[in-house]
């Protein structure tokens, strides 16, 4: 009879150990393949992720405007600073003439002698071409000599953002041109009453420091790129509200007052507009206010002086 098999102690021991060892391999292996597909899955999304934010922006690079350089920019423009310098001259120029009541009244009726006979001087002002010496500035050259109602400030450049300059050149000039009781600054859009003006200055006769205009006063604007933006906003106060002033439209300077900007030229400081600057001057010497609502252009008052065109 055939015995049994047997197993001795020790192979039974051999036995149960390596089933023990073995069991924690296979949960380690298990766990080592669940995170590699874990692994290849966050890949592979991030790879489709990454591929579509790729097109969406490509998709609005393509959309989005071209970014202009500055060549761009003064390719679109089709000028440069000069050339749009000259430009702003030539329209200021021609809505002086186009716009201008008194050039036409001046042109029909001779009226400019008839003026002068009297003792009143009306001249069109206006600086020189940035580039001297130019078609622009021939023509007005030869146009004052057929008209001879042009004020040529020879010294000053002609640019819209000069303008407060422009006025300090203008009453500067002039007083050493002319000796006259009072000097008068009007705008090229402003329509005037002649005969009134006339009528209101001579009954100021013999004011000396007389300031004369339509006396406002307003927001100091702060921030750049608005309309009316002053650079030195900040001198004005924390209220940022403008010093009383004659409108820029028109006012009027005693031949003292005329003769101090010419004498101190030099260091009068200008702000970004004509009539603050004018008014800063006055503030520093004793000056008299004088507010006329017929200087005010832009009033309904049936005797006004002047309207905007």
């Amino acid at each position: 009879m055939e015995g049994l098999p047997t197993t001795t102690k020790a192979e039974r021991r051999w036995r149960s150990k390596n089933l023990q060892t073995s069991k924690p391999s296979l949960v380690m292996a298990f766990f080592s393949c669940v995170a590699w597909l874990y692994v290849a899955g966050r890949l592979w999304q991030d790879a489709e992720n990454r591929t579509l934010l790729a097109n969406l922006l490509k998709k609005n690079v393509e959309q989005r405007p071209k970014v202009l350089t500055v060549e761009d920019k003064l390719m679109v423009l089709g000028c440069k600073d000069l050339e749009r310098r000259i430009v702003e001259a030539e329209m200021d120029l021609t809505l002086a003439k186009s716009q201008g009541y008194l050039k036409h009244q001046l042109q029909q009726s001779d009226a400019l002698k008839k003026f002068e006979e009297r003792g009143v001087v009306i001249r069109f002002v206006i600086g020189r071409s940035a580039n001297r010496g130019d078609s622009l500035d021939r023509n007005i050259d030869e146009e004052n000599r057929k008209t001879k109602d042009f004020f040529i400030l020879e010294g000053h450049e002609e640019a819209q953002e000069e303008l407060p300059k422009k006025v300090k050149f203008f009453f500067s000039t002039a007083v050493q041109n002319w000796d006259a009781e009072f000097y008068v600054k009007v705008d090229d859009n402003i329509d005037i009453d002649l005969e009134g003006l006339v009528g209101l200055l001579e009954r100021r006769r013999g004011q000396d420091s007389a300031y004369i205009g339509c006396m406002k006063s307003g927001e100091v604007v702060a921030e750049e790129g608005r309309s009316w933006y002053e650079p030195d906003w900040w001198k004005f106060g924390d209220e940022k509200s403008y010093f009383r002033h004659a409108s820029g439209s028109l006012l009027i300077l005693s031949k003292n007052l005329a003769r101090y900007i010419n004498i101190n030229s030099a260091s009068l400081k200008t702000y970004a507009h004509d009539d603050i600057s004018v008014g800063s001057w006055m503030m520093g010497v004793q000056s008299t206010y004088i507010d006329d609502n017929r200087l005010c252009c832009s009033s309904i008052r049936q005797d006004k002086v002047c309207s905007v065109a």
